[in-house]
């Protein structure tokens, strides 16, 4: 592939035009001057709850200028096709009109796309209706928003790549309204320390470095290079410092390498939703509890009593300049313009997150997950399962797939390595 692309991963597996369910149906042909009575009392005798997809009437054109109307009488039953066994409302209507009722095969569910509607339509009419919710990016992308998605995405590729020549995952978690980046992390499942004076765990969460390939074991070849696109199930033993690709890894390495600390939680979303809730504590303080107050800050109060409100909208106008703070709360943002958890924002992934990150996501309130590469085995948007369809949820986001072009994914050199922090009493290792 010579250039971006954006794939929307729908709520629901595609399924092939020519395979599509069936289920039969009876219908009859009427004359044009009763069809008005009959649907009338069809939709009251019988009405097709479950195919409301489904046109009633069918429409063909014979020669000679004239038209044909089939309508749809009712459900056959499954087991027992013979006329005998259709409801006695709709025995009634067929003898009160002298309709000829026969068997034919409608499709069973919505189309999910305009290929599946007209596929569709040769065995019945049926209703389309694109994706209407209120996500940008679902019916496509201005060139504008384009270039926005492919430049995050590459900072996400950059960063995944930033390790001692092993490739991890990486997120960027960003604020669409504003394009402005709001926090990033690679996987953060293995601390390496030698402190004694100091929680390993705090340790590698405030000082990350990517971990080197070097404290793997078994002796499994790790990929320093980007995956092709189409990204195959055999290869996700090679990526072994992707979390979401492995995310039983860290139980294997724990009983291999005893000086380092393996977090099982610490995948790359769930390390910038971190990062993302710790911006939100320094730029508003006075929400917090007297223990998530970032040093220096221990003078604010809260601004109220008990726990405060739940706010599900970012006031973007009061937090875009980070400049233009708010002297009386001690030069920090108004606690107006906190936003809720990451509401409205959207999240770039290397690879594909599993359930645990894509539930963590659902939590946060994102708005639209960005992801370049698969996950064939413990994919949770797509490869494997579909949260992001799940009626049950609370929350729903849009979920796209960014094919990278060829100069990202053959581009040999590594961006160096982020710069580690020596500390005198510790000295940290996370991937």
């Amino acid at each position: 592939m010579d250039k971006w692309q954006i794939i929307h991963i729908p709520n629901k597996p595609a399924i092939p035009p020519n395979q599509q369910p069936t289920v039969n149906v009876f219908a009859s042909m009427v004359e044009p001057k009763r069809v008005n009575t009959i649907i009338r009392r069809l939709n009251q005798v019988a009405p097709l709850e479950n195919l409301r997809h489904v046109k009633r009437i069918q429409k063909k054109f014979l020669e000679g200028g004239k038209t044909q109307l089939s309508m749809i009488l009712c459900l056959a039953d499954e087991n027992d096709n013979r006329m005998n066994s259709l409801p006695q409302d709709v025995q009634e209507l067929i003898n009160s009109y002298q309709l000829s009722p026969f068997i034919t095969k409608v499709c069973k569910n919505a189309a999910l796309s305009k290929e599946e509607w007209e596929e569709q339509c040769k065995l019945w009419p049926t209703s389309y209706h694109p994706p209407t919710y209120n996500i940008d990016g679902i019916t496509g992308f201005n060139e504008d928003d384009s270039q926005s998605i492919f430049s995050f995405m590459k900072s996400a590729v950059e960063l995944a790549k930033s390790g001692d020549g092993l490739i991890v995952n990486a997120a960027v978690i960003v604020d669409p309204s504003i394009k402005q980046e709001i926090a990033s992390a690679c996987d953060q499942i293995c601390c390496c320390s030698i402190s004694t004076e100091k929680n390993s765990l705090e340790s590698c969460s405030e000082q990350p470095e990517v971990l080197s390939s070097d404290l793997f074991s078994n002796g499994e070849s790790n990929h320093t290079s980007l995956p092709p696109n189409d990204f195959p199930s055999e290869t996700r033993k090679s990526y072994s410092g992707v979390s979401c690709l492995n995310p039983w890894r860290w139980a294997q390495e724990n009983s291999h390498t005893t000086s380092c600390y393996w977090h099982p939680l610490r995948h790359a979303a769930m390390a910038a939703i971190q990062s993302s809730a710790a911006r939100d504590r320094l730029l508003f303080p006075g929400m917090g509890h007297e223990g998530d107050k970032p040093n220096g800050v221990h003078n604010i109060q809260p601004t109220s009593i008990g726990t405060p409100a739940k706010r599900q909208k970012t006031d973007h106008a009061n937090v875009e300049n980070s400049e233009e703070l708010d002297p009386s709360a001690g030069g920090f943002h108004p606690e107006s313009a906190r936003p809720y958890l990451c509401t409205g924002y959207d999240i770039y992934l290397v690879w594909e997150p599993c359930v645990m990150c894509a539930m963590a996501l659902v939590h946060q309130r994102i708005r639209r997950i960005f992801y370049a590469f698969p996950n064939p085995n413990e994919g949770a948007l797509g490869s494997v399962h579909r949260l992001q369809g799940e009626k049950s949820l609370n929350h729903h986001y849009a979920v796209f797939r960014v094919l990278l072009p060829k100069e990202i994914l053959n581009k040999n050199e590594v961006v160096a390595a982020r710069t580690s922090t020596t500390n005198t009493n510790a000295t940290t290792v996370c991937q």
